[in-house]
């Protein structure tokens, strides 16, 4: 028990104690100067890392809609393509697609039907 009023008597005079205070506050303020540089360093490298994911991504699409141009050039010119240009269009979600009928003759009443992307 002596202790622990020992232990209080020690933190009560260290609460009133300016000195003590001071250095704790200029400690936490230190230990948050720190944690604010590291911070900020990260959020550099992080910015620096989407600047290069932004153009490597603009490279990409840039690549892709070259190929697909390509791939409809290709089928466009072919007298028999493997896939037909009309084929490749749907794919691409660039023609809308027929809905087949099974045998029935039914409509739908006034509802269209949603074109499908395959991808």
């Amino acid at each position: 028990m002596e202790l622990a009023t020992r232990a209080m008597e020690f933190a009560s005079r260290a609460a009133n104690n300016n000195t003590v205070i001071n250095v704790f506050l200029v400690g936490a303020f230190a230990g948050l100067t720190a944690r604010s540089f590291h911070q900020q360093s990260q959020i550099e490298t992080l910015e620096s890392q989407r600047d290069s994911l932004v153009k490597s991504n603009k490279a990409m699409r840039q690549t892709i809609w070259d190929w697909k141009q390509q791939l409809y050039a290709e089928a466009e010119a072919d007298k028999k393509p493997i896939v037909p240009l009309s084929k490749l269009k749907s794919i691409y979600g660039e023609v809308p697609t027929l809905p087949q009928s099974g045998g029935s003759s039914e409509k739908k009443e006034g509802k269209a039907s949603a074109t499908k992307i395959v991808i």
